[in-house]
């Protein structure tokens, strides 16, 4: 989809960031006042963590809302949103990816952590029964609050992260399952923050979506909650991302 604007070059981006399972846009907090205090406008979504199409034609409907060029941000299964709705909203100029899932296209998430070695994820996994809006029975999934800790935010104050458990978000079985009808890292430039000490997705299967994305990558020794215990470096790279993004004129036809 493409929406007639053309933005003038050297328009700063809006920062969308799109935070993944088990969390919510409070995870971005740190990552958020680094970049206003470089003057990087910037707003933190409500993932509904329903499944990648509901997911991403809700982050689309909030792109196509902003007046301007749009660098998407996703965290872990924020990856995957972004992936699909950076090719749905044109106003998007690029992807960065913090420990997320960067999919190719008619790939999903099990897909690619099926490739790699096993994580501490799937043992602590926690399944729930919740109902649609048709009334339809569906899975969705939580972190076990003791295992919370060592999976998500092992470099976190057990103060922490005990708060973290309890008021996680769960995210629908689906979203796991679905695969992305299109991969927009091909079309748009991307930027990745790799977390070496992830106990979530393994570093390795971040390495290889970052190298098949031909992503600007760093690498930060930090847990899974890395936007939480690493601010600093993640908005470090997306600053680097923002200044790339605004060199380029970036004209979409209707």
């Amino acid at each position: 989809m493409t929406t007639g604007r053309s933005f003038r070059n050297g328009s700063t981006p809006t920062v969308v960031l799109v935070h993944g399972a088990f969390t919510d846009a409070s995870s971005w907090a740190g990552v958020i006042a680094e970049l206003q205090a470089s003057g990087i406008p910037v707003t933190a979504v409500a993932n509904p963590l329903r499944g990648p199409a509901t997911d991403a034609a809700y982050l689309a409907g909030v792109v196509a809302a902003i007046d301007g060029p749009v660098l998407l941000v996703g965290h872990s299964y924020g990856g995957v949103v972004i992936t699909r709705a950076g090719g749905q909203s044109g106003n998007v100029i690029g992807l960065v990816y913090v420990a997320a899932f960067a999919l190719e296209a008619g790939e999903s998430v099990l897909d690619v952590t099926g490739r790699f070695p096993d994580s501490l994820l799937g043992p602590a996994l926690r399944p729930a029964v919740f109902r649609t809006g048709d009334g339809q029975e569906a899975v969705e999934l939580y972190l076990k609050d003791d295992q919370f800790p060592a999976v998500f935010a092992a470099d976190l104050p057990e103060r922490l992260t005990s708060v973290a458990a309890a008021a996680q978000r769960p995210i629908a079985a689906v979203a796991f399952e679905e695969s992305s009808p299109a991969a927009s890292w091909k079309t748009l430039p991307s930027w990745y923050v790799v977390a070496t000490a992830d106990q979530a997705i393994h570093p390795d299967a971040q390495r290889f979506m970052a190298r098949r994305a031909g992503a600007d990558t760093i690498e930060v020794e930090a847990s899974h909650a890395i936007a939480l215990s690493q601010p600093a470096a993640v908005a470090g790279h997306i600053r680097t991302a923002a200044t790339a993004a605004r060199t380029v004129k970036h004209t979409h036809p209707a």
